[in-house]
């Protein structure tokens, strides 16, 4: 896989190869990208002519990278007479500085050219290399470039300029470089963004919407990584980890709806907007460490709440938003994704959020501002949720261009039965029933507390205890002793055993005496790698290793899987998931990717990408988090934080110093096969 390079700020990105250059490729679409739309497709520097070759590149920010470079090929760079420095940032603007440096003896004048183009594609159409419509006209003015795209009202620009004087052209820059003897030459280009969607008032410009300096920023990601709890520990892969995920988790995030609320984009390349199941997992996997974000997902997901049933966009009242995007084909209603609702599980993950938020914060005004939102959500189960009527959760879509499947697993082939058939729809997949279980159960906690309804949490309660008996009868594969990853249409078991049945034991629908049997297949040889739990048994016949949710590993379902089974006691097996997600991330530079390849451990001695994921990624920069939250048992108590560590060995020591709750500040800390400890 080709290797590729990048700096985001929110939902703002750049994208290249190893030299810095942008080139269009069917391979992999790089450039940069804002708002969904990619307003660099072509940023390629030369000198004399030739493209250039890397040295080095420095990782100095999640904002910014420097490449070091020389012209020519590889064999010349031994005895290069010039070298080159990018040094870019992105933020506010996209900026690059070109240093060149002359090593001769002897002065030197060199062309120095950055060819440059913008098709201003979607992200979609940039991912599967669609060509444009219609083409971009570009206007050269006397001291920059003007690239410009119009349909209708809708308009896309991307303006260059630069430091220097330069000769442009339809093309790019080019600068007569004269040297002296060992002397240097730089210059500062800039490229500036402006979108001016249909209808004509919004203008997001500068890329990101307002101007941010690289001071501010730094100064922003150490207030950020300041405020969050201090991890020490004996494990170098943790600690790397744990801070890699912070870094990550500020990257994502951009100015939400009303320019105030803070959003985290769900992951670069391809998910660089609000996607309502990421936020919210993410959400709750970040609690104990950085709370803001929950609360930011709340606030906006309760806005975006559906109102009114819109089959093209899958949309009800009471349903939380899967997916939210800016760029040209939503805006012309060609694709359903500019608010779109298509996913089950997202309404009673809200639900969960807000009970989770309260009982870590305290923060009891938002519980009740959101009590007419909760309680539409609580609806919507019963109502628009339950399409059969049989008091379960089930997904069909509606719009042309929506989602087949709308659970997490939410790829075309992500539900067969096991001999690889496709069941028919609708659908209920199982971690869905235990989503609406814990859902009732919480709602009933807010009802009673909060809301001074009693006769509703009453009712809640025993919709959960049924929901739960009905539940444990139709979803349990007797001969396999496993729950099925869905219900079909006709209310048969789809019976593929998937790592789904983890987030059960997380919901608590599960049995305590099934509990140990459900752990034990997610050990099984089908299930676990090594390198951690797969999302489809291995013996199934649409397994495959390197498939998006048919055999691969991803780091979020993992850390609920950890966390589902410190709920029933299997402290173990928990510690032995983290571990083995801490040492894989590792292998990824303490950033653990979307997903990775499920081979098993035996066939590599480390873990495999998957091609095209995204990294970072919102919730599995969440994973590290929620893992130590399961190591070291964390769980509020009251007003006080309960620690009951479970840790390997291997792990050694760790302690987080200034865990944020309702509490104040308190300390957590944990030995490997350590009791109880708590301060």
């Amino acid at each position: 896989m080709k290797e590729l390079v990048g700096i985001l700020a929110g939902n703002t990105f750049m994208l290249s190869d190893t030299r810095g250059d942008v080139d269009w490729s069917a391979d992999y679409p790089t450039g940069l990208f804002a708002w969904d739309t990619r307003f660099l497709s072509k940023w390629a520097l030369t000198i004399d002519g030739e493209r250039l070759h890397e040295l080095s590149i420095d990782d100095l920010q999640y904002f910014e990278s420097r490449f070091f470079l020389v012209p020519g090929a590889p064999t010349h760079y031994v005895d290069a007479k010039v070298s080159v420095i990018r040094h870019r940032s992105v933020g506010g603007t996209f900026e690059e500085r070109l240093t060149v440096l002359n090593h001769r003896d002897e002065p030197v004048t060199l062309t120095v050219r950055m060819e440059i183009e913008c098709d201003f594609a979607d992200l979609f159409d940039a991912r599967e290399a669609r060509p444009k419509k219609s083409g971009t006209v570009t206007v050269v003015e006397e001291d920059r470039l003007r690239l410009c795209y119009q349909r209708g009202r809708h308009i896309n620009e991307t303006i260059i300029s630069s430091t220097t004087p330069a000769e442009i052209d339809e093309s790019g820059l080019t600068f007569q470089v004269e040297l002296d003897a060992h002397g240097q030459w730089f210059t500062t280009l800039e490229a500036v963004a402006t979108i001016r969607p249909e209808g004509g008032r919004d203008v997001r410009e500068n890329l990101l919407g307002y101007r941010r300096i690289r001071p501010e920023m730094r100064n922003r990601l150490a207030e950020w990584v300041d405020r969050a709890p201090r991890l020490t520990c004996d494990s170098a892969r943790l600690a790397e980890a744990y801070q890699r995920s912070l870094v990550d988790l500020l990257a994502l995030q951009y100015a939400g709806l009303t320019g105030e609320t803070r959003l985290t984009a769900s992951g670069m390349p391809w998910y660089m907007t609000l996607m309502g199941r990421n936020s919210l997992i993410t959400g709750l996997q970040a609690l104990p460490f950085v709370p803001d974000i929950a609360r930011s997902a709340l606030a906006v997901l309760a806005l975006l709440q559906g109102s009114r049933v819109d089959d093209f966009r899958d949309e009800e009242p009471g349903k939380i938003v899967h997916e939210v995007r800016y760029g040209e084909p939503g805006a012309f209603e060609e694709r359903p994704h500019t608010v779109y609702y298509g996913a089950a599980d997202t309404t009673p993950l809200f639900v969960i959020l807000l009970d989770e938020y309260e009982l870590w914060t305290g923060d009891s005004s938002l519980v009740r501002r959101l009590e007419y939102e909760a309680r539409a959500a609580l609806d919507w189960i019963d109502t628009y949720g339950d399409l059969v009527g049989n008091g379960y959760i089930w997904y069909e879509r509606r719009s042309p261009g929506g989602l087949e499947n709308q659970g997490w697993k939410d790829s075309a082939e992500a539900v067969r039965y096991a001999d690889g058939q496709m069941p028919g729809s609708p659908r209920a997949s199982c971690e869905l029933q235990g989503y609406a279980y814990d859902a009732k159960v919480r709602g009933a906690r807010l009802a009673r507390t909060f809301w001074n309804d009693h006769p509703y949490a009453e009712r809640l309660e025993r919709e959960a205890a049924e929901l739960k008996a009905r539940f444990n009868r139709d979803f349990w594969v007797a001969d396999g002793e496993y729950y099925a990853l869905a219900l079909d249409a006709e209310g048969g078991q789809v019976d593929a055993l998937a790592s789904n049945i983890g987030h059960l034991l997380w919901s608590g629908i599960v049995p305590e005496s099934r509990a140990a049997k459900v752990a034990e297949h997610l050990f099984g040889d089908r299930l676990y790698s090594g390198w951690g739990i797969r999302t489809l048994a291995s013996d199934h016949a649409r397994y495959d290793p390197i498939g998006y949710h048919v055999g691969t590993i991803w780091p979020f379902d993992n850390s609920i899987i950890a966390w589902g089974l410190r709920r029933y006691g299997f402290g173990e097996e928990a510690g032995r998931l983290a571990q083995t997600m801490i040492e894989a991330s590792g292998y990824f530079g303490g950033r653990l990717p979307e997903a990775f390849a499920g081979y098993d451990r035996t066939l590599t001695r480390f873990p495999v990408q998957y091609p095209r994921a995204c990294s970072p990624f919102a919730s599995s920069a969440g994973a590290p988090l929620l893992l130590l939250r399961s190591l070291l048992g964390l769980r509020p108590h009251g007003d006080h934080l309960r620690v009951e560590p479970a840790i390997p060995a291997e792990l050694g020591r760790m302690e987080v110093i200034g865990i944020p709750g309702r509490w104040g500040r308190s300390d957590a800390f944990g030995r490997g096969r350590s009791g109880p400890v708590s301060r």
